[in-house]
Order: structure tokens, then C-alpha cells, then sequence
């Protein structure tokens, strides 16, 4: 599969919490596709080519975007996505040598082979919905303003250093202590609207102005989902654990009038 697509996503990544039904989190598909896949390249290329076009329907410039990469049963109460990302407008090469315009992404990925480790990865469409299992994306496209302003963060070393590489599925995001694919877009996104890169400050505003989402597992599956996975740790929580999620990013936005649009994107298809 060519990975180059009509428009390129930038996609900062939110990454969800997937502790399935025994205790022990399994993939929590906010890591790079490999392997198998649940969909044919042409259904993935086309559906990804819907969401594309929306965005740019939308006027988006960026936008905040969200997958599923676990079967809905396995997710926790009140989480409906497992990976979030911020979508920018731009411009891309192509093997060819012409420049279209489009889309370019920007991910937190959870290695491969360090569960509780993260990198940044910028990639396409494509990349992004490749090793979905639900062809379903969340949408929020911020006003002008937070937009142009998320675009100075993306273009600067600002970006880079909100990354923090010890990563959690279930990473507090108003602790500095790990980090997952939400926390990362949410650090990104306050940086952008505070227009600082002082980590504690941009916590202090989160803590102020955020509200996370609970995280509705028992304490016996977190307790032994923190023994016995890398990727899952609670010692960042001192109370009930949460997370932030492509709903409470969303509901943020809105409450502050910052949200210029919010909707997810549905497509029947044969596996």
C-alpha cells in the first residue's frame, strides 16, 4: 500500500486504556499498525479518504482525530476511542515529485517491543486507520483561533518537549509522572491555547479547567493489570484513577467556547 494519500493527517496521539475482561491490558491500540489486519487496504483507503474530505469540507486547518483499535466489548465504561490525534492541514510530497495538499500526523505510538515506553511518529491517514477494528473516527475541530495557534506548537520545539516516554494506558494526565496519546494532545493542546512550554504550568491549567474521565475498572483488575503489564501503572494516581479521552478533550473545548464543530464518522463495512 502506497502511504501517501490525497491529504496527510497530523496526528498527535491520544491513547486510550484497554484492560480486557480477566485484568490484564491487552493492545491498546494506540500503537503503530503491525501485524494483522481487520480490513482490506481497499476499505482502509477509502474510508480514510472520507475522513479526509470531511475535514476539509470542514475548513479544518487542524483537528483533533480518533480511532478504535480494540473490539467496543473490551473498552471500559463511558471510553469509546483508543487513539487520539491532532490533524493539520499542509502540504505533501509525492513519489512522483508533485506537492498536493493535505493532512500529515503527528502520533504518540506505544512501542512495539517497550509497552511502557512512547515515541512521536508522524504519518498519514492510512497509517492512522490501518489496524482499526471499528471503521469509526471522532472528530473535534477547535475555532480558528486554537487552531492557528496548535499550528505553532506542531512547527515548534515546544511539540517535542511535552513528550515525556514513560507511558501508561491509563497515564494521569495532571501528573508529569507518564504520559499516554490523550495526555500528550492535552499538554499540546493547553500549551497552544496558554501559548507556553512550562510543563507546570500547563498542568496547574489542567488541573484548574480540565475534567478527566474516570476510569471504571475495579481495583482488583487495575491492581493486577499494574503487576503484570508493563504499559499499566497506577502509581501516578494518588485517588481514583482517570485519564483523559476524545470526550473529555471535546467537552473541555465546548464549555469554553472553543469548539468550532464535534462528530464522529460511521462506515458500514465487510471485513
Amino acid at each position: 500500500m502506497k502511504r501517501i494519500s490525497q491529504f496527510i493527517i497530523v496526528t498527535i496521539t491520544v491513547c486510550v486504556l484497554m484492560i480486557p475482561a480477566l485484568a490484564v491490558p491487552g493492545f491498546a491500540g494506540s500503537s503503530q499498525a503491525e501485524g494483522e489486519l481487520f480490513f482490506t487496504p481497499e476499505t482502509v483507503i477509502r474510508f480514510s479518504k472520507k475522513v479526509e474530505k470531511s475535514l476539509a469540507q470542514s475548513g479544518a486547518r487542524v483537528a483533533i482525530i480518533a480511532r478504535v483499535g480494540r473490539p467496543r466489548k473490551d473498552l471500559p465504561e463511558g471510553i469509546r476511542f483508543t487513539h487520539l490525534a491532532i490533524a493539520a492541514y499542509s502540504k505533501i510530497q509525492t513519489a512522483d515529485g508533485r506537492t498536493i495538499p493535505g493532512y500529515a500526523v503527528y502520533n504518540l505510538y506505544q512501542l512495539s517491543d517497550k509497552r511502557n515506553r512512547s515515541r512521536l511518529v508522524q504519518d498519514y491517514p492510512i497509517d492512522f486507520f490501518a489496524g482499526v477494528q471499528v471503521l469509526e473516527a471522532g472528530i473535534i475541530i477547535p475555532t480558528s483561533d486554537v487552531q492557528m495557534r496548535l499550528l505553532k506548537v506542531l512547527t515548534s520545539d515546544t511539540y517535542q518537549k511535552l513528550h515525556n516516554p514513560n507511558y501508561s494506558v491509563i497515564a494521569n494526565p495532571y501528573t508529569t509522572d507518564l504520559q499516554n496519546c490523550t495526555e500528550h494532545t492535552l499538554d499540546v493542546l493547553f500549551a497552544a491555547i496558554y501559548q507556553t512550554d512550562d510543563i507546570m504550568k500547563i498542568k496547574e491549567n489542567e488541573k484548574a479547567y480540565f475534567k478527566a474521565q474516570r476510569v471504571n475498572l475495579s481495583p482488583f483488575k487495575l491492581s493486577m493489570g499494574s503487576i503484570f503489564a508493563p504499559d499499566v501503572a497506577i502509581s501516578d494516581h494518588p485517588e481514583k484513577p482517570v485519564t483523559a479521552t476524545f470526550t473529555t478533550i471535546g467537552d473541555f473545548l465546548e464549555k469554553y467556547d472553543l469548539l468550532a464543530k464535534r462528530y464522529v464518522i460511521e462506515e458500514p463495512a465487510k471485513i
